[in-house]
């Protein structure tokens, strides 16, 4: 139990003694932190339901505590705020059992969720770019917070595989190559093991198609007739959608893996193409819920009191092809059940109305029911100094390899700046440098609220100064030299002790606000939160090592203690920094 939620409790089961609800009870750091380390203000509202003034309750719960010897002072200010500050023992106790917890003093969650965060969510035939970048990273983040809860988490690519892009692909290739055995529709032999194609060559045919398409209505026929070919189990088809499948997920797998991304599931669109029809007659026949619409299969999702206009979920075109409202339904239906009983999506905000179809329809139909969490956990976009989304110089999409160099090599520079890791064999500095960046980089745009628009300012993130990636990265690392020190001198960390310098007591109040914080990004699926509170612990540790010279301490039960502390703020930055998707390096 955290130290908040233990004052709470504690000062719920008193106004349980004056005759209030114990809701009133809750604790939380002070607003003037120069008077007080917490406050209570349940007395000002829970006064006018019980009628009586706010400070007469106030004295009343007052009166009503017990262990009054964990208290330092209580006083009741204003109309009725009750100020608390608690003793250093009692402080220095919560410490302790966070330092010798596990957890580092996080409870397991009741109830405990499972969880799917569905993130990337990458085109097939794509390389990954700048465009993919916040989804993967603010979904990457999410689904360590909500695992470092402590709940049951997996995170899923959702790929774009199955839809009207891989049929322009299909006719796309065939312009080009038109005797392969692929497009030959009585060709009964195996079909080639090795690819036609690569990824690079899939991504330099993607926009020519497409455009083509949008120009020419009988290409875009061909397209559509091609995807309704492959959905419907053309063999040549599916052949040739696997060597898509296969380039495109082994390049895709890699730069992922340089980004620090991992997925549990590598599903796609794909995954649920059995279960399209069935369903599609479920929903007309079974339920009644979709209708024929102008040839086309719709589910009425509008309502009596919306503002706007809301448009059907068109579940099939009018050819009997499905779209990726439809897979999106399907994939939802399996995920339920597989027992998921919250699902984020992170993705991009313009997609709104997309899913506030898909969640109504889902309702509607009973695929989810209102026990299970349905959430578009939207984000803003990247933009340039100018305002408009970040491209390259010549004004295309930016490749996140080519930005995964750009800032390592802006990284490696700061590097050489501030004459960090100098001396250093080669191989360290470049995972050092390609470790600092891919900080700057996550910590820049994490530091954002995930709705927020935000400017790609590389040398601002790339700072070791201010409130940076690269700043709390060297302060961990500079902690790490620190305790190694300690090492070196045969010096060892022993129970935490009550602190007598001010700088001490605040490093310890700011780490016991970490289960709260963990609750609270996790409340508001923010990671902007963890970015603010790593920066606030980075920032009272370097007041806290200021004062106190650990490693020239001559009282050495002060001394083991203030080693406890560091180990601690270590594990705590670590931790933050990893939900992050930052590294620390061992060394700078």
């Amino acid at each position: 139990m955290s130290l908040l939620k233990d004052l709470s409790q504690r000062f719920g089961e008193a106004f349980v003694a004056a005759g209030v609800d114990r809701s009133a009870g809750l604790v939380v750091p002070s607003q003037r932190p120069e008077l007080a380390q917490y406050q209570c203000n349940g007395a000002l509202g829970a006064a006018k339901r019980a009628g009586r003034s706010p400070r007469d309750l106030a004295q009343t719960v007052l009166d009503a505590l017990t262990d009054r010897e964990i208290y330092a002072s209580l006083d009741i200010a204003g109309p009725g705020f009750i100020n608390i500050v608690v003793t250093d023992d009692y402080l220095a106790a919560r410490a302790r059992a966070m330092e010798e917890g596990d957890r580092c003093g996080l409870d397991v969650p009741d109830p405990k969720r499972k969880v799917l965060v569905d993130y990337g969510g990458p085109n097939m035939s794509k390389s990954m770019h700048v465009g993919h970048l916040r989804a993967s990273i603010i979904g990457e983040s999410l689904k360590r917070l909500f695992r470092v809860a402590g709940h049951d988490v997996a995170g899923d690519i959702h790929m774009g595989d199955w839809g009207m892009p891989v049929g322009q692909l299909i006719i796309e290739l065939e312009r080009h190559q038109p005797d392969l055995p692929y497009f030959d529709a009585d060709y009964a032999g195996p079909y080639p093991e090795d690819s036609p194609v690569t990824l690079d060559d899939l991504s330099e045919m993607y926009p020519v198609v497409v455009e083509r398409c949008q120009n020419e209505p009988e290409e875009a026929e061909r397209a559509r007739q091609a995807t309704f070919d492959l959905q419907n189990g053309r063999r040549g088809y599916l052949a040739l959608w696997r060597h898509y499948h296969d380039v495109s997920v082994a390049e895709q797998k890699a730069d992922f893996e340089d980004l620090g991304v991992e997925f549990d599931l590598w599903r796609g669109e794909s995954t649920v193409h059995d279960r399209l029809a069935p369903l599609v007659d479920r929903l007309m026949n079974d339920d009644g819920l979709a209708f024929e619409s102008d040839g086309a299969v719709v589910v009425q999702v509008g309502r009596e009191d919306d503002k706007t206009e809301m448009p059907p979920l068109l579940l099939t075109r009018s050819d009997g092809s499905y779209l990726y409202s439809t897979t999106d339904l399907a994939t939802l239906d399996q995920r339920i059940e597989e027992g998921y009983d919250l699902v984020l999506y992170v993705v991009d905000a313009r997609q709104g109305l997309h899913f506030e179809q898909v969640f109504r329809a889902a309702r509607l139909a009973g695929i989810a029911p209102d026990s299970v969490g349905l959430e578009h956990t939207m984000f803003g976009t990247v933009n340039s100094p100018d305002g408009t989304p970040f491209k390259t110089r010549e004004g295309g999409v930016l490749r996140l390899a080519d930005l995964m160099k750009i800032v390592t090599d802006a990284a490696r520079a700061r590097l050489d700046e501030a004459e960090i890791a100098q001396d250093y064999p080669d191989d360290e500095r470049d995972r050092i440098a390609r470790q600092v960046g891919l900080g700057a980089l996550k910590f820049g745009d994490l530091s954002n609220h995930r709705t927020s628009n935000y400017i790609f300012d590389l040398d601002r993130f790339t700072s070791f100064e201010g409130k940076t990636g690269p700043y709390l990265q060297y302060g961990a690392v500079r902690i790490k030299s620190i305790l190694r020190r300690a090492r070196e001198a045969g010096l060892t960390p022993g129970p935490i002790v009550a602190p007598t310098v001010d700088q001490e007591r605040g490093l310890i109040l700011r780490l016991l606000l970490l289960p709260e914080t963990i609750e609270r990004a996790v409340d508001v699926r923010a990671p902007n939160v963890l970015t603010e509170y790593a920066y606030e612990v980075a920032t009272d540790f370097n007041r806290f090592y200021e004062a106190c010279h650990i490693l020239r301490e001559e009282d050495s039960i002060r001394q083991a203690s203030w080693l406890s502390l560091v180990d601690l703020t270590l594990r705590v930055l670590t931790l933050l920094l990893d939900t992050l998707g930052i590294e620390v390096p061992e060394r700078m």
